[in-house]
């Protein structure tokens, strides 16, 4: 069993910046893939990227691409999406979430653990 617990979310003006985390419980968080997902209002919940479990393979949705980094510090069970050059568009609750066998995954079907969000809001 794993608990995940995200945090950093907030209020940020257009072209700002922050951080996300994803705090883990369990021993096991090293063999986990680990992905960040977000549902606007009205919305599905859609991918936004996702991180294998020793980091060396990360995956971007095309829509922050080159904006958005995901990290992971399995020795502080901690995974971080730093979010860059915010849009209005990127307002939504974010979740992070864990897969069991270390491979990334883009599907919301691949992953057998959730956070339960942190809400990310961006002004224009």
């Amino acid at each position: 069993q794993v608990q995940l617990v995200e945090s950093g979310g907030g209020l940020v003006q257009a072209g700002g910046s922050l951080r996300l985390s994803c705090a883990a419980s369990g021993r096991t968080f090293s063999s986990y893939a680990m992905g960040w997902f977000r549902q606007a209002p009205g919305k599905e919940r859609e991918f936004v990227g996702s991180i294998s479990w020793g980091g060396a393979n990360t995956y971007y949705a095309d829509s922050v691409k080159g904006r958005f980094t995901i990290s992971r510090d399995n020795a502080k069970n901690t995974v971080y999406l730093q979010m860059n050059s915010l849009k209005p568009e990127d307002t939504a609750v974010y979740y992070c979430a864990a897969r069991r066998g270390g491979r990334p995954g883009v599907r919301l079907t691949e992953y057998d653990y959730w956070g339960q969000g942190t809400q990310v809001t961006v002004s224009s």
